[in-house]
């Protein structure tokens, strides 16, 4: 029975054994499991939705041929998030997605002209911010509720500098999450 045990494993970063733990199982009956030779019950799939974080669907279907575009990151500090109602739309999904990928699509040229319209693809949000992003090209949302796409530098007392292929530097501010940028795609 085909399912998406490895997508779902290889997407957190997780090896078999780690993956067997959060299942509380065995490496060799989890490897079973994810290569389907093991028939995967009503319970495995409980277990692995919880271990997982997701909807049980997600473990047994893939609907990650899709993702959802949240919004758009303007030149600058303009951004646009899809309303209480749901996404803006829906693209291809990228390799690798998680049903956590989201994306974002680039609009003005702070990337550079070159990114204008392209899809920037992320789904490791983190809040507050872990110091592995620390020079890393992020998708950031700050306090005020602006999101960029930016280059993340720590300056001081918490508050973090933003840097962009183009243009002013964005500086000294707080950021409530930061994911890093999985990948980038024309639309």
């Amino acid at each position: 029975m085909a399912n998406n045990l490895r997508a779902l494993r290889e997407g957190r970063s997780w090896s078999q054994d780690e993956a067997a733990t959060a299942l509380g199982t065995t490496r060799n009956q989890y490897a079973k499991l994810e290569a389907g030779s093991r028939r995967l019950s009503d319970v495995w799939i409980g277990r692995a939705a919880a271990a997982f974080g997701v909807d049980a669907g997600d473990v047994v279907t893939d609907r990650r041929a899709v993702v959802p575009v949240v919004g758009h990151v303007g030149a600058g500090s303009e951004a646009h998030f899809g309303n209480s109602q749901g996404p803006i739309d829906e693209v291809a999904a990228p390799e690798g997605a998680t049903p956590q990928t989201v994306a974002v699509e680039v609009r003005g040229e702070s990337l550079g002209s070159f990114f204008d319209g392209w899809l920037v693809f992320y789904d490791d949000v983190r809040s507050p911010i872990t110091d592995d992003l620390v020079g890393r090209l992020c998708v950031v949302g700050l306090e005020d509720g602006r999101v960029l796409v930016k280059r993340v530098q720590r300056c001081r007392n918490g508050h973090f500098d933003l840097y962009g292929q183009f243009g002013d530097p964005v500086l000294d501010v707080t950021i409530a999450w930061a994911a890093p940028v999985k990948s980038f795609a024309p639309r």
